[in-house]
């Protein structure tokens, strides 16, 4: 297999597991199947805080109870404090405040509303990469603009990933630091870095294949050009051969 395809292929195998991790981080919270009904960015203690279950667990779209049951209505860029009612008590300060209806403070409205919309720009150019990458196979050309459109999907998802990573931490600690227990969830950060992670070295295939079709390229031609030259030598040395007989015929 010429070194261009193979890295184009390769490239293609990363693509496709970026995009299931990634996809099953958007899903989270949608069914109660595994590995969907695990996948969650926080679960805290929220039982002494009016309007909120006792365990709450932020997902994508929902805010879910524990593993992911006793689901919120699917929503575009949830607030953060979409978990508990307007203008609650015993809310660590860090994260009420007037947006969201009075749920969400000014910070953490805008740190998770921009990482939710990044997910999904990064997803629409993974795609777009996905359903494209057989162009890769075919020449420099192709491969190139590949890896073009998935750079930019790595560019969007590290955004994403980060805003989502920085969102979630900052709420872990303030509700540590209000003294309730809360954690991360290992499925949501392990999906989203991870799709990170094969996205990234996808990308870096696709350069490569970019680079594996025009050594290709220089070697069909170089491979063509001795063969040219043989034929040539040979051609030239049986002429002479020819010649040299025809001499000596001559003179006999």
């Amino acid at each position: 297999m010429a070194v261009g395809r193979l890295f184009s292929f390769l490239a293609l195998l990363f693509l496709s597991v970026s995009l299931l991790l990634l996809w099953f981080t958007i899903l989270s919270g949608i069914t109660s199947t595994s590995p969907l009904r695990q996948t969650y960015f926080l679960r805290a203690d929220t039982s002494v805080i009016p309007g909120a279950r006792p365990i709450s667990q932020w997902t994508y779209f929902r805010i879910c109870g524990l593993d992911n049951t006793d689901c919120g209505p699917s929503r575009p860029g949830l607030p953060l404090g979409d978990a508990w009612a307007t203008d609650a008590d015993n809310v660590p300060d860090e994260l009420i405040g007037s947006y969201g209806d009075g749920t969400t403070s000014y910070e953490y409205w805008y740190l998770w509303r921009f990482g939710w919309v990044f997910y999904l720009i990064s997803l629409f150019f993974m795609t777009c990469a996905f359903l494209g990458s057989w162009l890769a196979c075919l020449g420099r050309l192709g491969a190139g603009l590949i890896a073009t459109v998935s750079s930019v999907g790595l560019l969007f998802l590290s955004v994403a990933v980060s805003l989502m990573t920085a969102t979630f931490v900052k709420t872990r600690n303030a509700f540590i630091a209000d003294g309730r227990s809360a954690d991360l969830g290992a499925y949501g950060f392990g999906f989203s870095w991870g799709s990170w992670a094969a996205l990234f070295i996808a990308t870096v295939l696709f350069c490569m294949a970019r680079r594996g079709h025009s050594s290709d390229s220089q070697a069909k031609r170089w491979s063509g050009s001795t063969f040219g030259r043989r034929k040539s030598s040979g051609t030239a040395g049986s002429r002479r051969s020819y010649d040299g007989r025809r001499v000596k015929d001559e003179y006999a």
